[in-house]
């Protein structure tokens, strides 16, 4: 890997085009280097893990809202269409990542890394297997677009923070994923780093998204980077071109929306003919929950055996997590948005907030997709009183280890002390979630094969499950024109296209 340094430079400087970060982004991306195999069998787990949280967010009204969108857009003429998930019918590639993408992230249920900047790199797949579907590429290309999609993106959430100034974390995404259709379709690197210019460009918007109550937005976003990602690949393969230079100039999105005109980054990318491995250092979700609630839903589950006297509120006095600033600041007490303490708060709010996922796991020892967040249990009148003796604080040392960028003292916990009545104090502790790399129970095909059978269950024909793992493991042998194998469709009567709600289209 090779540390490139990033910083503003004004209009009379000059920056050379090679020296850009754009266009190193799209050197990487055109480079011909094969994926090796351990790269391609994860990138395959990530398939079938996007498609298990798809399948289990089909009737959402987020999903049916976005695929009734993308029905209305057949297929463009130049390509064959690419699918949505549950359903035989073909619609424009744009359209389909649009649909998809919100299917995969819709229950927060799929892979992340975080380090500088917070993502999904997941949310590469859709865009990039769409793009594949309509121009009838082979499994080969597609892994290799795959590849780099993650590469870059967790390259980038290595090196540059957009939390600490408010922009949404899909900012890193519009490039990658453009960066990763540029290597699915062997473009040149100018048409490339065109793509990515473009797809940062068009993506940058504020976090308000995950402020506060948090909106059906929030699985709209990353769908919609990736959507932007297609049309900027399209446009600059027509010859069009993006603002120069889009990161380091003086009125460019580092200057005005990052760390300012005396930022300096040092961002990671793989050297000529290295290959591209990031995907390795990312982890997926046991638990349909936001990443940092992984560890706590373990340590809560765990706690609920060893300690049922803790699940009644009648017993317990107050609980204290000490977690990252991350933690703390956005999904703790820490950011002091009232709708984490509230019972009637939407789903994608409950989703944020460790004070009602603790709560909610130490006393079921158990965590359900749906169940879970459903509005009985939320307003349960023993859970709502002991969630509201939850807070957080920050701990320099779980933060310390938060940022860390040796992954064998990297942590996404804290401790917990649980204070009983009686003047018991309850203490333990959790680095990684038991499905991290480094955790109790890692993560392999077996688990991702079971992720799905059991999400699929009931909403797909078994016969369909079989065939769609069959397919997926057989990837790298896919030939061209054959990634139409990478659908699942629903069960018949699971989706009922007439009750989609009207737009415009």
């Amino acid at each position: 890997m090779i540390n490139h340094p990033v910083r503003v430079y004004r209009s009379e400087e000059n920056l050379a085009r090679e020296d850009q970060l754009a266009h190193k982004i799209a050197v990487v991306a055109a480079d011909p280097v094969e994926v090796g195999d351990e790269v391609r069998e994860m990138i395959i787990n990530r398939i079938i893990d996007n498609a298990s949280v798809a399948i289990a967010s089909l009737n959402r009204g987020p999903i049916i809202a976005a695929r009734a969108q993308a029905l209305a857009h057949a297929p463009s003429t130049g390509g064959a269409g690419a699918h949505i998930f549950g359903i035989s019918q073909k619609v424009s590639p744009e359209w389909a990542a649009w649909a998809n993408g919100v299917a995969v992230r819709e229950l927060d249920y799929h892979d992340t890394f975080l380090s500088a900047e917070y993502s999904h790199p997941g949310d590469n797949i859709p865009p990039i297997l769409a793009v594949a579907q309509h121009t009838g590429a082979s499994g080969r290309d597609l892994i290799r677009g795959i590849a780099t999609g993650y590469e870059i993106q967790v390259d980038l959430v290595k090196a540059i923070s957009l939390h600490k100034h408010k922009i949404d974390h899909v900012a890193h995404l519009g490039p990658s994923a453009a960066a990763g259709i540029g290597t699915l379709l062997g473009l040149d690197i100018e048409t490339i780093f065109q793509a990515v210019g473009q797809g940062l460009h068009t993506t940058t918007a504020t976090r308000q998204s995950r402020k506060g109550e948090i909106s059906t937005w929030k699985a709209h976003a990353p769908a919609f980077a990736g959507k932007m990602a297609i049309e900027a690949a399209d446009r600059a393969m027509r010859g069009q071109t993006s603002p120069v230079p889009i990161y380091e100039g003086e009125d460019g999105v580092i200057a005005w929306m990052l760390d300012g005109p005396d930022a300096a980054y040092e961002v990671p990318l793989p050297e000529a003919g290295e290959a591209k491995r990031a995907i390795l250092d990312t982890y997926t979700k046991e638990h349909s929950a936001e990443y940092q609630a992984q560890a706590w839903i373990d340590l809560a589950r765990k706690l609920h055996s060893e300690h049922p006297e803790a699940t009644d509120p009648k017993n317990v006095a107050s609980v204290l997590i000490k977690t990252s600033h991350h933690t703390h600041y956005v999904i703790g007490s820490g950011a002091n948005d009232p709708q984490k303490y509230d019972p009637t708060a939407s789903r994608e709010t409950l989703d944020h907030s460790i004070p009602y996922i603790f709560t909610v796991a130490l006393q079921d020892g158990a965590w359900h997709h749906v169940d879970s967040y459903a509005p009985e249990r939320a307003g349960r009148a023993d859970t709502v009183e002991l969630w509201h003796k939850v807070t957080t604080e920050e701990d320099p040392e779980w933060t310390r280890r938060y940022h860390s960028l040796d992954i064998n003292e990297k942590a996404f916990g804290g401790s917990v002390e649980i204070t009983l009545n009686d003047g018991t104090v309850i203490t333990d502790q959790i680095a990684v979630a038991d499905a991290h790399p480094l955790g109790a129970r890692p993560f392999a095909r077996e688990q991702y094969v079971n992720k799905f059978r059991t999400l699929a269950a009931g909403l797909v024909e078994e016969a369909e499950i079989e065939r769609f793992i069959a397919a997926a493991e057989n990837l790298e042998n896919l030939a061209a024109g054959e990634l139409d194998q990478l659908n699942i469709t629903a069960a018949p009567g699971v989706i009922d296209l007439a009750s989609a709600p009207k737009g415009l289209f």
